[in-house]
C-alpha cells in the first residue's frame, strides 16, 4: 500500500511516500521558506537528490510542486495520481473531539477549518494540504493525525487553567499540547535506548516551532504548549510566554487592535521580533559575526528552555534523558550547547566534541560522567503518521 504523507507547518512543507507496512521510502523531501524570496523544494528519490529555489508564494503552490516532482516522467515516482492509495496528514489541532486518528469526511474538515482560530500558522495550512490531495490523489482515503493526541493522558492539574470551572466545562478551555506526533515518535526511541521499564524523559523539539514534553512512563504528562502553539518556548515568529497584561496595555494604552496584537505575536515576535530573521541558520550566522541582538536571542531562547527543563524535572521527581529533535534540535551544536551549559546541578553534562560531531542517526552527546543522557534522535512525524493511517484503514 502506497501512502503519502504530508506534514505542513507554518512556513514549510516535509513530504514522504511510503510502502506500508515494509515503511519502504519510496521518495521524500521538504518545500521550505515559504512565502520568502529564497524558498526551495529538496527532493529525493533512491537516483535523485534534486534542491531548487522556487517562487512558493504559499502552502496551495507548495503542495502542487510536490504533486508534480512525484508525477514528473523522469524524476517522479508514480506514473498517476491512483497509485496512492491513502494521503496521510498532520493536522496540528483536533480540539477535545479528536484523541484518535480519523478519516477525513466533510465533518472533520470542517471541525479543522473551525479550530483553525486556535492554531492559526497551522490548521489552514493542513486543511489546504487536505483539500489539495483530494483534488490531485481523487482516488485515495485521506485520513488526519493529530498532534493534540499524545497529550491526552496529562493530568487535570496539568491541563487545567486557574479561571472558573465553567471554561472547561462548558467551553472545552484547557491545555491540549502540540507536536505530539514527534514527542510520541522520540520518546519511544529514546524509552528503547535506555533499556529501563520506569522511565523520565523531557522531548524537546525545536523547529520554526518549538515545545517541550515531560514523558513519564511513555505518556506526556506536562507540555509547554497550551490552548493554542504559541505559548512556552520562544519560537521563529511566535512569542512564547507573555504577561498577559502586556496584551491589554497594548490595546487600551497603545491603541493597538486585538487583531493586530495577535497577528503580532504570532507572526512578528519570538526570533524574528528579536533579531529580524526568523530562520535559525541566519541567526546563528549573524551572531557569530558579532550581531548582539541574535547573541541576545539565542540565550533567551537556551533560556527559556533551561527553566522548564528545571520545572520538569520537578513534576516528574527525576529524569532520565533530555531528546533533542526537529529542525534546530538535531541540527543546531550552538543551541544545545547553550541550554545544556551550567545544568551540572541536575546531572546533565554536555560532551562539547560529540555535540559538534555530525551525524543522522540517534546519538549520546553527554559525557560519560553526566548522570543524564543527552540524545539527539531525529524525529519521523512522518513515519509515526504512515503508520497511524496504515493501521486505521488495514
Amino acid at each position: 500500500m502506497r501512502i503519502l504523507v504530508l506534514n505542513s507547518g507554518s512556513s514549510s512543507i516535509k513530504f514522504q511516500l511510503f510502502n506500508m507496512p515494509s515503511a519502504e521510502v519510496l521518495c521524500s523531501g521538504l518545500v521550505e521558506r515559504i512565502g520568502l524570496e529564497n524558498a526551495k523544494i529538496n527532493y529525493k528519490t533512491s537516483t535523485n537528490d534534486i534542491e531548487k529555489e522556487e517562487t512558493i508564494e504559499n502552502h496551495k503552490i507548495g503542495l502542487q510542486l510536490i504533486a508534480d516532482y512525484l508525477l514528473d516522467a523522469k524524476i517522479g515516482v508514480i506514473s498517476t495520481a491512483s497509485e496512492i492509495q491513502i494521503v496521510g496528514h498532520r493536522v496540528v489541532h483536533g480540539g477535545s473531539t479528536y484523541a484518535e486518528t480519523v478519516l477525513i469526511d466533510s465533518e472533520v474538515k470542517q471541525k479543522i477549518e473551525k479550530l483553525s482560530a486556535l492554531a492559526p500558522l497551522h490548521n489552514p495550512a493542513n486543511l489546504q494540504g487536505i483539500l489539495v490531495s483530494e483534488d490531485i490523489f481523487k482516488q485515495a482515503k485521506q485520513v488526519a493525525v493529530f498532534d493534540t493526541a499524545f497529550h491526552q493522558t496529562m493530568p487535570v492539574e496539568a491541563y487545567k487553567y486557574a479561571i472558573p470551572n465553567s471554561f472547561l466545562e462548558e467551553h472545552n478551555i484547557r491545555v491540549y499540547g502540540f507536536h505530539g506526533t514527534s514527542h510520541k515518535y522520540v520518546s519511544e526511541k529514546a524509552i528503547d535506548s535506555l533499556e529501563k521499564k520506569n522511565t523520565k524523559i523531557i522531548t524537546i523539539h525545536l523547529g520554526n516551532g518549538c515545545s517541550m514534553t515531560a514523558v513519564k512512563d511513555g505518556k506526556s504528562i506536562d507540555h509547554t504548549l497550551g490552548f493554542a502553539p504559541m505559548n512556552g518556548l520562544i519560537m521563529g515568529t511566535r512569542s512564547g510566554d507573555i504577561d498577559p497584561a502586556v496584551i491589554f496595555y497594548m490595546v487600551n494604552s497603545l491603541g493597538y487592535s486585538l487583531e493586530e496584537v495577535n497577528s503580532l505575536l504570532q507572526k512578528e515576535s519570538g526570533m524574528l521580533g528579536l533579531t529580524g530573521f526568523s530562520d535559525l541558520r541566519d541567526i546563528e550566522s549573524a551572531a557569530e559575526k558579532g550581531n548582539i541582538n541574535c547573541k541576545q536571542a539565542l540565550e533567551m531562547n537556551a533560556y527559556r528552555i533551561k527553566k522548564f527543563i528545571g520545572s520538569y524535572v520537578a513534576a516528574m521527581n527525576g529524569l532520565d534523558a533530555i531528546v533533542f529533535t526537529a529542525g534546530i534540535g538535531e541540527n543546531s551544536d550552538v543551541v544545545r550547547n547553550l541550554v545544556c551549559t551550567e545544568l551540572e546541578s541536575l546531572g546533565i553534562e554536555l560532551d562539547q566534541d560529540k555535540n559538534a560531531a555530525r551525524s543522522k542517526g540517534i546519538r549520546d552527546i553527554s559525557k560519560s560522567s553526566s548522570k543524564i543522557k543527552i540524545l539527539v534522535i531525529p524525529t519521523n512525524e512522518e513515519l509515526e503518521i504512515a503508520r497511524q493511517s496504515f493501521n486505521l484503514i488495514s
